[in-house]
């Protein structure tokens, strides 16, 4: 009786070669799978059409004599744009006058960062954190919002219509943001580099110029790069700042291609857009080459 029941219980536990046996993958989750990588394409593809069709209407009505603001295959390919503005006062002293001022700012802001970040990155001190927190402030406050009382500021103070005095203002009104940008970077280079400079022998700021600066050299890029790009398009600034035409940016010179009767010369406007974009280009160009390296001493401090 008992060797009967024994019988039945083994008989009704199941197998351990069906308990162990792999069951295959649901159908439903590939498909998911699928259906998400899908979508995800068609977003990547509708955001990078909507960023390709103005460079390509721009690039298309440059060529066009008679272009307007849609984006059509010119009837008749012709350089008369690019000639009209082949001069001096519309083109070449506007460009010149921007690479001066935001050239000039980009320089005083990136080196006032590194000074300012500096011991931010590697001093504790009790106004520390209150001193990040107003820079982090700043950096969202409007310029809109200070420049009526800076611009009586720079009346009283003779600054107005100065090419220096614009570039003091434009790179002051950009260093909380060089310095948010620089600090992070700089804090990602270990401390034991800079103590192994200082036994033997280097000052404070020879570690800084040989040891830091090298090491973070993509991070000084993309400061710089972002500090140049947000100059170079801004136009509220030195239209307050500067009067004098000969002194204005390429930013403000653009409204010299709409008449007053409300007509825009959108075939030049092209041309000159165009022209206005190369030094950012190439400042890309140039620079770019070190965001791709990454921290040159990763891991040399292991061990």
């Amino acid at each position: 009786m008992t060797a009967g029941l024994s019988t039945t219980a083994a008989a009704e536990q199941p197998r351990p070669a069906e308990t162990a046996a792999p069951r295959p993958a649901p159908r439903t989750g590939r498909c998911r799978a699928a259906g998400t990588r899908l979508a995800s394409n068609l977003v990547m593809a509708a955001i990078g059409l909507a960023f390709l069709v103005p460079l390509l209407w721009v690039v298309l009505a440059s060529f066009d004599t008679e272009a307007s603001l849609s984006v059509a295959w010119p009837e008749t390919w012709s350089l008369g744009n690019y000639s009209a503005i082949w001069n001096a006062e519309t083109t070449f002293r506007p460009l010149g006058n921007s690479l001066l001022l935001c050239g000039g700012a980009t320089l005083l802001t990136m080196v006032s960062a590194v000074l300012c970040a500096y011991p931010l990155s590697r001093y504790s001190f009790r106004a520390k954190r209150p001193l990040l927190l107003t820079i982090i402030f700043s950096t969202g406050l409007p310029i809109t919002a200070i420049m009526i009382p800076v611009y009586s500021m720079f009346v009283q103070v003779n600054l107005i219509d100065s090419m220096g005095g614009a570039i003091l203002f434009l790179g002051a009104s950009s260093l909380p943001y060089a310095i948010f940008l620089t600090k992070g970077f700089m804090d990602g280079v270990p401390m034991e580099i800079e103590e192994s400079a200082w036994t033997e022998g280097a000052g404070v700021y020879r570690t800084l110029w040989s040891v830091v600066l090298p090491l973070m050299r993509s991070g000084l890029s993309v400061a710089t790069i972002f500090t140049f790009v947000s100059m170079w398009g801004n136009f509220f600034v030195p239209f307050m700042l500067l009067l004098s035409p000969d002194k204005l940016p390429a930013a403000v010179t653009l409204y010299t291609f709409s008449s007053q009767y409300g007509q825009v010369a959108y075939g030049q406007l092209a041309a000159f857009s165009i022209f206005y974009s190369l030094p950012v280009v190439v400042l890309y160009l140039f620079l770019g080459r070190n965001l791709g390296q990454g921290f040159a001493a990763a891991g040399g401090v292991k061990g």
